[in-house]
């Protein structure tokens, strides 16, 4: 007997996706609620999920294809022996066998998962792996399911030894020049489509600032056992920001709007945006209510974003929304940027990395903890002024943390 699998829903307003990846493979066992297939939307990867135990059936849809909500995607046939199943199944048992004599190796790694085969890594793992030139049969996967990771590439390609592949890879490699073409993810035509927009719609100004580190970081190395104790999450510098900006947004509430046709809408909450980088590209969960949250509340809220993001859980209700958004190029070193907005929204903050500079105190130079911030904003509804009140409001507060409690 045949189940047929469908898309399913994708969230508001989205009724299109494409398959990004089909982890079973026609004649393989499944288990109930396994992953089967990956579809990629606008915002989100999503799992398509096996509805009871059987045998991957027909795939009625390729990688890379686009796909409409409720099309007929695949079948799964029940038990060990549905009518699609069995001849797949046993070619790959009489292929097999044979195979078993000269190379046993193999069986074993695909055994424990099918991320050390090529054909199922990820566009941009592939990518990875021929720029590393690491053997994915040797990387232990981190993602869902044992899958390969960028990051894991990345961190292979770290510990490779620095001698092995000069003497014998480099000589052959010197003369090809290779290149290679993969379409782009839709989540990332949606980022260059939106990008774009925000670019050719908005009146884009960016202001800057810089913020002495001093009191946070004092503020944070004084608490964070006892707040780690209390809460069961690390204090970092995320929720400082988000409270300082939570003050600005509600003394500047332009900064907080968005313009719709010909009107502003105000907002009477702080729903902050924060930039996230995941496998297949930046994204940018919500999290809501942030002038009612705590401290432990916003970081417990990044952090789920963050190990959702890097397992590509996310879900459409995790991205939706957002009056204002943060972004911090600082974990990868950046000094400084001018950071774009994210539309509807009209204001973003960037901030960037800490580091030791001279500054002026009481008639002295002394070395202290500086930061970079920059705001990002839409002139056609923000007039300078305000953002450059903003900002200093933002930095007020992070240098004199004393003002987030007494709301100052």
């Amino acid at each position: 007997m045949s189940t047929e699998i469908k898309v399913p829903t994708l969230g508001e307003s989205v009724t299109e996706a494409t398959i990004g990846e089909w982890l079973k493979q026609p004649g393989e066992a499944v288990a109930a609620d396994e992953p089967i297939c990956s579809l990629e939307t606008d915002k989100v990867a999503i799992d398509v999920m096996a509805p009871h135990d059987g045998v991957m059936g027909e795939q009625l849809a390729a990688e890379g294809d686009t796909v409409t909500v409720d099309a007929l995607i695949a079948t799964i046939e029940s038990g060990s022996g549905g009518a699609a199943a069995p001849a797949p199944a046993a070619k790959k048992e009489e292929a097999s066998a044979p195979a078993a004599a000269p190379a046993p190796a193999p069986a074993p790694a695909a055994s424990e998962g099918s991320t050390t085969d090529a054909a199922v890594l990820s566009p941009a793992v592939r990518r990875a792996v021929l720029e590393y030139g690491i053997d994915p049969t040797t990387i232990k996967g981190t993602g869902k399911d044992g899958r390969i990771t960028k990051d894991d590439v990345i961190a292979a390609a770290k510990n490779k030894p620095a001698d092995a592949p000069a003497s014998a890879g480099s000589v052959a490699a010197a003369p090809a020049r290779q290149e290679e073409r993969v379409k782009m993810t839709r989540l990332r035509q949606t980022i260059a489509k939106r990008l774009k927009s925000a670019q050719e719609d908005a009146a884009l100004l960016t202001t800057f600032n810089d913020v002495d580190m001093s009191a946070v970081m004092e503020s944070r190395n004084k608490y964070k056992d006892v707040f780690a104790k209390k809460h069961g999450i690390k204090l970092g510098f995320m929720s400082y920001f988000a409270k300082a900006s939570v003050l600005a947004l509600k003394d500047i509430p332009a900064v907080n709007a968005q313009i719709d046709g010909n009107e502003i809408v105000y907002h009477d909450y702080v729903d902050i945006s924060i930039a996230v980088s995941a496998p297949n590209g930046l994204v940018v969960p919500v999290v809501k209510d942030c002038d009612k949250l705590s401290f432990a509340g916003i970081e417990k809220a990044i952090a789920d974003y963050g190990k959702k993001a890097k397992e590509g859980t996310l879900t459409m209700e995790d991205m939706k929304g957002g009056t204002f958004t943060i972004s911090n190029g600082g974990v990868f070193g950046g000094l400084m940027s001018t950071p774009i907005i994210n539309p509807p929204q009209s204001a973003v903050l960037g901030l960037h990395r800490i580091e030791d500079r001279p500054v002026v105190r009481n008639g002295q130079i002394v070395i202290r903890p500086m930061m970079y911030i920059a705001l990002s904003y839409d002139h056609r509804i923000i007039d300078g002024r305000e953002a450059v009140t903003a900002l200093k409001t933002i930095k007020e507060a992070i240098e004199d943390p004393t003002r987030l409690l007494i709301d100052l």
